[in-house]
């Protein structure tokens, strides 16, 4: 039989369209996710950097509030009360020796306190009613230990936030058998501002603060105008007003701006620098200031 002519081609469908062709995916990436470029890694990067800064942040902020002996001081004692303000002080928190450690176990809960700006002090009841002299800034304490056991009339409220000294201070203290002393823990303008009553103190002694030698830096001194004018209303009239220093450019500020304050005066009578009167001991460390040449200035003012 033959075959029919001309037959009827099958009438083609439509053509099935082509599968993409997705680029390989990166290894560890979401099956069709694009491939990273250089910026997109880069931010990756960056964004991971940033979560370990603040994760190292956190952590050191809260080994700052954390104490580092259970019953002492504070690491932050004013914490509420954070302030954008310039500071005259770096807190520090270096080695502690086992007998500084076993004195501020022993004797904080009795000797020590916080400057943490929630109440007023009570200064008659701390002191047993002997007039109170506020000291900031004292070392290692040997020379605070010292003026303790020579004056045991006079009670000194000691303030620093260098662990290691608030330790030594106590021990000394303790065996010199001495009760007049108190140590403070904080920022002394917290505890003039917040927790002592107006003419609450019979003298203040500022030694060998912080120089701040660079001109950048000097609005950090502590002795300045605003310092003095909060220092005024916490003093007795006649208290004594001593700073001393061993740097020549600080000397000249503290006799300037006490000079220039309408509430103090010159306990010299040509108003100039004072003689290192006797009840200052003389340091180890301004001793060695002297060995290497260093002049030292007293500055004596009484507060009208």
């Amino acid at each position: 039989m033959s075959e029919p002519a001309n037959p009827t081609p099958e009438t083609p469908g439509p053509a099935p369209e082509a599968s993409p062709v997705l680029p390989e995916t990166p290894p560890g990436a979401a099956p069709g996710t694009a491939p990273l470029t250089d910026a997109d890694a880069d931010a990756n990067a960056d964004a991971d950097a940033a979560q370990r800064r603040a994760a190292s942040f956190e952590r050191q902020r809260r080994l700052r509030q954390e104490p580092r002996f259970p019953g002492g001081p504070a690491a932050d004692p004013a914490g509420s009360h954070h302030e954008r303000r310039i500071r005259s002080f770096q807190p520090r928190r270096s080695r502690v020796t086992a007998g500084q450690e076993d004195a501020l176990q022993r004797l904080w809960p009795k000797w020590g306190l916080d400057i943490d700006g929630r109440g007023v002090l009570d200064l008659p009841a701390l002191f047993d009613g002997l007039p109170v002299v506020l000291e900031i800034g004292f070392g290692m304490g040997e020379a605070t230990a010292q003026m303790a056991t020579e004056d045991p009339d006079t009670g000194i409220l000691a303030v620093d936030v260098h662990t290691p000294g608030q330790g030594n201070l106590l021990g000394l203290a303790d065996r010199a058998g001495v009760s007049n002393v108190r140590v403070a823990n904080g920022d002394a303008i917290i505890l003039l501002r917040e927790m002592l009553e107006p003419e609450a103190l019979d003298g203040l002694r500022v030694y060998f603060p912080d120089p701040w030698p660079k001109k950048r830096h000097h609005k950090r001194r502590l002795i300045q105008p605003e310092f003095l004018d909060l220092v005024a209303g916490r003093l007795k009239p006649g208290a004594l007003v001593h700073c001393a220093t061993d740097w020549e450019p600080y000397a000249e500020q503290m006799l300037e701006v006490l000079t220039a304050h309408p509430r103090f005066e010159n306990t010299r009578a040509d108003g100039g620098y004072a003689p290192r009167p006797a009840f200052r001991p003389l340091t180890r460390f301004e001793g060695q200031g002297l060995d290497k040449g260093h002049v030292v200035h007293d500055v004596l003012f009484t507060r009208r």
